[in-house]
């Protein structure tokens, strides 16, 4: 038997040992990718630009973050201040609603639909908070998403006895696609709290008991003037 040369099996050992350093390096990298993409990607306030004009908001987001805990322990403040997205959507008369007509009022945006379990279970408390709090200061704004339209959420709402709540709708779900791919809306339902200036304060995917003490102590906070 011919014994190995030295030179040769030096070679052939450095050729595994770069072979095996490159596999782990690849592994490494798709590893990477599959943390984004199978855990919800990058932090929530990623890209997000900081816009001057909403120094406010970020003070009072600060301000909500002890409160955010109990029924809407979900609610996350915003780390960067940031203009709440551009919406509009129809009212119950069919005429469109731009989300800068509700300037100068702390607006809780709640994104929800009839097929939406959740949804529907947390209606009747979005009612009672706006019941409760709703005014010249505050307002829900409960968009139905319903692609279909027509009576059936409205019959819902009244099935439920919903009494406080002024009726809004979008059909094309324009309103949802925008929050979505500003990060504010993974789903049904999302709400996002906006400050008097338009400024976003926070959001919530899920649902939650806004008519808990819990929820009443945040939008009492909210509407506290800095």
């Amino acid at each position: 038997m011919t014994a190995p040369n030295p030179e040769t099996t030096a070679r052939v050992n450095w050729l595994r040992r770069a072979r095996y350093f490159l596999l782990a390096a690849f592994l490494g990298t798709i590893a990477g990718f599959a943390g984004v993409y199978l855990t919800g990607g990058l932090p929530r306030n990623a890209g997000v630009v900081s816009d001057a004009s909403c120094i406010n908001a970020g003070l009072a987001a600060k301000r909500l973050m002890p409160l955010s805990k109990g029924e809407v322990a979900a609610f996350t403040p915003n780390a960067t201040p940031r203009r709440a997205t551009a919406l509009e959507f129809k009212d119950g008369t069919g005429r469109t609603v731009s989300l800068d007509e509700f300037k100068g009022r702390v607006v809780l945006i709640n994104l929800w639909a009839t097929w939406c379990v959740p949804c529907r279970k947390e209606m009747p408390a979005l009612d009672e908070l706006e019941k409760k709090l709703g005014g010249r200061d505050f307002a829900v704004l409960a968009i139905n998403l319903d692609q279909r339209g027509g009576d059936k959420p409205r019959k819902f709402l009244e099935e439920i006895k919903v009494k406080s709540l002024l009726y809004y709708e979008d059909p094309t779900t324009n309103v949802f696609q925008k929050l979505k791919a500003a990060g504010r809306a993974p789903g049904l339902p999302s709400t996002i709290l906006v400050d008097r200036n338009g400024c976003e304060l926070g959001f919530m995917p899920g649902p939650a008991e806004w008519a808990s003490e819990d929820a009443l102590a945040l939008i009492r906070a909210a509407l506290a003037k800095n």
